[in-house]
């Protein structure tokens, strides 16, 4: 994110204390409510919104939370294990005290009450805001509605019905009770309406002496969620529109030819997408949609929110093999804590895939110091390495930085929205309305990019799109990047998808329907003493 984002500390970040609910946030911040009267302070409070969503994926004490959403899926499998995300795979030790669905239940609504607080002020029939014009208001409120609808939908996908909360929140409260899935999604819908209409177009973002500041929220982001939120809805008919016309927009492209910092290296236009240096817009992807924009915190202090770890857990472990030298082509020194599944590995992809090129999916390494023995000779695949040292993985998140060779933060952009994935949503849809020939023909474009010899590879047709052939799509198209657990949640799919996986190794135990929703943490629960927050079905 721009420096002039990410260096705004959350402005309204709210915490919570080991007697209070999740849902209690106290505000210990000086930006309360009241400061939101001039265009300053309201713009200081929008980039906070940023900030909050960043901390849901920078857990940096627990490494294993990154691969709680994808460990005992399809995917991947965990290779080291770091504890927090063994209930995920081992889903007989998956209870109500579990610590991942009690971190996401908590971020999600700080980040809705953070985004309460500004629409309230903006919102308000009294609400004066010095230097903001009534247009300028609906603009904020409309950014804080696509966070509250982004946390919405995944508190949705990943629980249900839940407290549906929509003003600022300052004091105790105890009296909580879950809303019905309908509520919460016409909020969402709602919310992410709103937001489509009065955010600005990718090209109109807020610009500061850095340029265009693509980071920020735009219209696309709120199309492209509403439509993923009018599949899980059970509307595929009114998400169709929203996709489309993303697509026709002309502001996007799918990338097919080379480009950006690195075309002087061996490569190939896909994986050029995720180098390092051109993952924005303002490098020249044309797909990205919404980015979520890191400063190096080498360079830029306070650079991002905690200690990402994805370039730790989306990799291999070769530094610990003899005659390996750390570099960047191998992405830097990792902990491969995620071992991609053997299905993901060895069955997913047919012959000629792009996005299994040896510069996307990583299965070889080669002795890297010259001072070795071995020297240019492939590292072999024995015993425990398979699993621990040289993993399968996706290069997507791979990045090496000669300021910190130990490798414990990610330094890379995070691509949240693209193109690509618009696409596929766009064949659900249609999918799901039964117009398999234009499901087809939606799939074909990304088929088309991703196969040089197409259509003699590559094409597909109507009688091919099921929804387990968009799944296997967009593991393919989306694998490190999409939440590859809230997409087969959002799907009805987990328990079915994951008998793909497999592994002997950590073999996937326990799964059953219940688990299609996460338990309502018990601390909230407990702590809800006035009212009755009902546990969901299959949990204690």
């Amino acid at each position: 994110m721009k420096k002039g984002i990410i260096l705004i500390i959350s402005i309204l970040l709210l915490t919570y204390s080991c007697s209070d609910s999740y849902l209690e946030e106290k505000p210990y911040s000086s930006y309360t409510p009241e400061t939101l009267k001039d265009s300053l302070g309201v713009e200081a409070s929008l980039k906070g919104l940023h900030y909050s969503y960043g901390t849901i994926w920078t857990w940096s004490d627990q490494q294993g939370w990154l691969c709680v959403w994808q460990v005992g899926t399809d995917v991947a499998s965990a290779a080291q294990q770091q504890g927090v995300e063994i209930p995920y795979y081992d889903y007989t030790k998956l209870t109500s005290s579990d610590r991942a669905s009690s971190f996401i239940w908590e971020r999600c609504y700080v980040l809705i009450n953070n985004a309460n607080s500004i629409i309230s002020d903006m919102e308000s029939a009294s609400s004066t805001v010095k230097g903001l014009s009534e247009n300028g208001k609906k603009r904020a409120s409309a950014e804080a509605k696509f966070f509250r609808g982004y946390a919405y939908n995944m508190l949705a996908t990943l629980f249900g019905g839940v407290p549906l909360v929509t003003e600022p929140t300052s004091g105790p409260k105890t009296d909580y009770v879950r809303a019905s899935l309908d509520d919460i999604n016409n909020l969402i819908i709602s919310d992410l309406t709103f937001s489509a209409q009065y955010l600005p177009d990718i090209e109109s973002v807020p610009t500061n002496s850095g340029g265009k500041q693509y980071g920020r929220a735009n219209k696309f982001m709120a199309m492209q969620l509403l439509g993923e939120a009018y599949i899980r809805a059970g509307k595929p008919e009114l998400a169709e529109p929203q996709l489309q016309s993303i697509i026709s927009s002309g502001r996007f492209r799918l990338i097919d030819k080379r480009y950006g910092a690195k075309t002087d290296l061996a490569g190939d236009y896909y994986s050029d997408m995720f180098l390092y240096g051109n993952e924005r817009r303002s490098q020249g992807n044309t797909e990205t949609i919404w980015t979520f924009e890191l400063e190096n915190t080498n360079t830029v202090p306070g650079g991002y929110s905690g200690s990402p770890q994805q370039r730790r857990v989306w990799t291999s472990a070769y530094y610990n093999i003899s005659g390996m030298i750390l570099c960047d082509s191998l992405g830097g020194r990792g902990l491969a804590r995620l071992r991609l599944s053997d299905w993901t590995n060895y069955r997913l992809y047919k012959d000629g895939d792009i996005r299994n090129s040896e510069y996307s999916i990583r299965r070889k390494i080669f002795i890297n110091d010259p001072a070795h023995v071995n020297y240019g000779k492939q590292v072999p695949y024995v015993g425990t390495d398979t699993i621990y040292n040289l993993c399968p993985h996706t290069t997507k998140w791979g990045a090496f930085d000669p300021n910190d060779t130990f490798g414990y933060s990610t330094v890379k952009d995070w691509i949240l929205m693209r193109l690509g994935e618009t696409y596929l949503l766009l064949a659900e849809a249609q999918f799901k309305q039964g117009k398999t020939g234009e499901a087809a023909n939606t799939i074909n474009v990304l088929r088309q990019r991703a196969f040089p010899d197409y259509p003699t590879k590559g094409k597909v047709s109507a009688s091919d799109i099921t929804l387990d052939f968009i799944l296997d799509e967009r593991a393919r198209e989306l694998i490190g990047e999409e939440n590859r657990r809230m997409t087969l949640m959002r799907t009805g799919t987990l328990v079915e998808r994951a008998k793909l996986n497999t592994t002997k190794y950590q073999p996937i135990i326990g799964l059953t329907k219940t688990h299609l929703l996460l338990p309502i943490p018990l601390t909230e629960i407990q702590l809800n003493k006035d009212a009755v927050l009902e546990q969901n079905p299959g949990y204690d």
